[in-house]
Order: structure tokens, then C-alpha cells, then sequence
């Protein structure tokens, strides 16, 4: 990547923000505010009645934004582990929308019940003292970045290698373009939320919302174009010129995007966990900056690897490979987005009953995230119809001229 990205990547944890959460920050007490949480949610649920049910799914959404997002816990848990901070957002807007569905008392009781084991067995297991020695914080600074990048890495990865393959090196601009404007938009995200716009908890979930149905959007389209590119002997016909016209700016700028959307998903996020840590650091500063710049030296090896490999494969294999990964990754953020824009308040919850809860596959138990993945989803066998039935005729026409051939011999 060149020079300016790598810059930027250095910089990122130590941006001048003068935002509350980049002073020295005590070690957040789980278990305080899951007591306080229990407290006034026990109270919501033992005077809970369907007719006013929207009262009380107000009173847990207050909750959520003033105790569990107001007190850093869900900063703390997300630097930790993203997955169970899904989780319980999902758990809240379950609860949530039950209560704004005015559904009987049984079923807010089971959900509460629900949050409330998961609540404890999270401030269960935090330890009792936060451990700032110069190695915990050095693996705590190193994973942040390295969790938070793989994902931006595997579309980068994918995206620099199509053009790649496709001989277009000179269009590999695009790609660093869109990354180092995302890092900038990170940081300049991260700075106006705090120290400007003063936004509340409940406008930075749906900003979050919003980018990942963008990117979820822009991915779907990517995925597309890609797989009807993996069918070798087309790929040969439109790679024999015909790349000027594929390479229009429209499809370019899709690309860049792209990488953009990939990185700046969840720049923001990861700047303010540096902050954090960098407020818990004391005098470990050093840890924390070793750590960061071992994450991206890791990263930086990661996508060398993977690149190199990519080259290797197959062409066809390559597309198709590549086209699944963004398919999945597209469907992720379109559950992972309506989950946002539900704890925002921007969409309904109709929470479902017997729908798993898998975070790694942004599959949320409401009717909205069901949907939302529904629609990127549902042209799939149709893809895969038309997949198949080119690679018959390409087949038929092959065995036509191995034919036609064999006459002539």
C-alpha cells in the first residue's frame, strides 16, 4: 500500500481528540451496572402492562443508551469481544419489541430473563482489576487492530487482486484511494462525534446502521458482477478487449467503494477503542503504540499472503471464491445494520420465535434483520440457475467443437 496509508494507520489511535473518553478512565464496574440495569428493569417488568407497552419498551431503551452504553460498558465489551456485543444489543431490542408489541407478560419476562443471565455472566466474568501491565496492554492493543482489520483486509485483498488478474495495475489507485479516504473519514467521524456534533448514543448506532446496509449494498452488486466473470472461457472472451468498457467509471468507483466502506466500517469504532485503552494505559503508552504498530505490520503480512495466494488459484475458482466471500460479508452487514438501526430507534422490532441467534452471521431473531437479509438473499438461486446453465452451454458448445473437429479429422 503506498506510504500515506501506512501513515495513517500509525496515527490513527493517537488523532488529537479532547473527548471524555481519551482521559485516564477508570476500569468499568460490570457488575454495578448490571445491578443497576436489574434493578429498574425488574421494576419495568413486575409493573408491566400490554396497553402501555411502548412505556416500557422506553424504559429499557433508556437502559441501553444511559446504563449499558452510557457507562462504557458496551465500549469495553465491543474492545473484548464484537460478538457478545451483538448479542446483547440483539438480547435489548428482543425486549424492546416485545414491549412496543404490546405482547403478554410471559414473553417480556422470558426475554428480560434472557438479557438479564447473559448481563451477569458477562459481569461475572470480567476480572476484578484491571490488568495494565505493559505485555496485557500490548496484546489488548494488538488485537483490537488486528480484529478489526482482517475483515477490511479480506475485501481489500479480493478487490486489488480482481484487477490484478484482469492486467488493470493502473487502475489499483482506485482501491488505496478508497482506503486512505476512509481512514481520513474515520478519523474525522470519530473527532466530530465527540468534540462537535455531541451526538447522542442512539444517532452513532444508526450512522453505524446506515454504513453497514451501504456497504451491504455496494458488497451485493461487487459479488455479482464478480460471479458472472467466473466462467473461464467468458472471462477470456470479455478479457480480450473488452476491459476498457468493464472498467467503466461506474464499475470502477463500485470498487473504490468498495474498500472504502470495508475500511471506514468500522474506523471510527476502532479509534474510539483506542481512546479508551490509551485511557486506561497510564504510563503503558509505549505497549499500547508497540501493539498497534505490530497489528498493522501483521495485517500488512496477512495481505501479502493472502494476495500472493489469490494469484495462484484458478481464475475461475479465484471469482468464484472471491464473489462468496463479499456475498457472505454482505449479508452480515444487511442483519447487522437493521440491528443498529432497531437499537437507534429508526426501525421497528417484531422480535420471532425459534429464530437462532448467530452473530457471526449477523442472523438476528427479529422479523426486520430477517428481512433485510431476505432481500440480499433472495436473488441468489436465480444467480446460481443462470451460473449453471452458462456453464452447460459453454460445455455444449466445447463438446460441439471437439465434435465438429473430430468430423473434419
Amino acid at each position: 500500500m503506498p506510504a500515506f496509508i501506512v501513515t495513517l494507520l500509525l496515527a490513527l489511535p493517537f488523532f488529537p481528540l479532547s473527548a471524555p473518553v481519551y482521559a485516564e478512565t477508570q476500569q468499568v464496574d460490570f457488575q454495578h451496572i448490571v445491578r443497576q440495569i436489574s434493578l429498574q428493569a425488574e421494576t419495568a417488568i413486575a409493573t408491566y402492562k400490554p396497553e402501555a407497552g411502548l412505556d416500557t419498551a422506553d424504559i429499557f431503551s433508556d437502559l441501553y443508551f444511559d446504563q449499558f452504553e452510557g457507562s462504557g460498558m458496551e465500549l469495553e465489551i465491543g474492545m473484548q469481544d464484537p460478538g457478545l456485543k451483538s448479542e446483547l444489543e440483539s438480547l435489548f431490542s428482543t425486549v424492546i419489541g416485545l414491549a412496543s408489541k404490546q405482547r403478554p407478560a410471559v414473553e417480556l419476562q422470558h426475554a428480560w430473563s434472557n438479557l438479564q443471565q447473559r448481563l451477569q455472566e458477562t459481569a461475572d466474568a470480567q476480572p476484578q482489576s484491571a490488568d495494565s501491565s505493559f505485555w496485557s496492554m500490548l496484546l489488548q492493543s494488538f488485537l483490537i487492530l488486528l480484529r478489526e482489520g482482517f475483515e477490511a483486509i479480506l475485501v481489500i485483498t479480493a478487490l486489488s487482486t480482481y484487477l490484478r488478474r484482469q492486467n488493470a495495475v493502473h487502475q489499483l489507485p482506485v482501491i488505496y484511494c478508497g482506503v486512505g479516504l476512509a481512514l481520513l473519514a474515520s478519523l474525522l467521524t470519530a473527532w466530530l462525534l465527540h468534540n462537535v456534533l455531541q451526538v447522542s448514543g442512539a444517532a452513532q448506532e444508526a450512522l453505524e446502521g446506515i454504513t453497514m446496509l451501504i456497504a451491504a449494498a455496494v458488497l451485493f452488486y461487487v459479488s455479482y458482477w464478480l460471479i458472472s466473470k467466473s466462467e473461464s472461457a467468458r472471462w477470456q472472451t470479455w478479457i480480450q478487449g473488452q476491459i476498457d468498457t468493464a472498467l467503466s467509471k461506474g464499475s470502477l468507483f463500485a470498487l473504490g467503494f468498495a474498500a472504502f466502506l470495508a475500511v471506514y466500517r468500522e474506523g471510527a469504532e476502532t479509534v474510539l477503542f483506542y481512546q479508551a485503552l490509551a485511557g486506561q494505559a497510564e504510563d503503558q503508552s509505549l505497549a499500547l503504540l508497540l501493539g498497534f504498530c505490530a497489528a498493522a505490520a501483521a495485517l500488512i503480512v496477512v495481505y501479502w499472503l493472502m494476495r500472493t495466494a489469490s494469484l495462484k488459484l484458478p481464475i475461475g475458482l479465484f471469482f468464484t471464491v472471491t464473489a462468496a466471500l463479499l456475498y457472505y460479508l454482505a449479508v452480515t452487514f444487511a442483519g447487522n445494520g437493521m440491528l443498529e438501526l432497531q437499537e437507534a430507534g429508526w426501525a421497528s422490532i417484531t422480535p420471532v420465535s425459534g429464530l437462532p441467534r448467530i452473530t457471526w452471521l449477523g442472523l438476528y431473531p427479529t422479523l426486520e434483520t430477517m428481512l433485510a437479509q431476505l432481500v440480499v438473499l433472495s436473488p441468489l438461486p436465480f444467480a446460481l440457475y443462470w451460473w449453471a446453465r452458462q456453464r452447460h452451454q459453454t460445455a455444449d458448445a466445447n463438446n460441439a467443437r471437439a465434435e465438429l473437429k473430430g468430423t473434419r479429422a
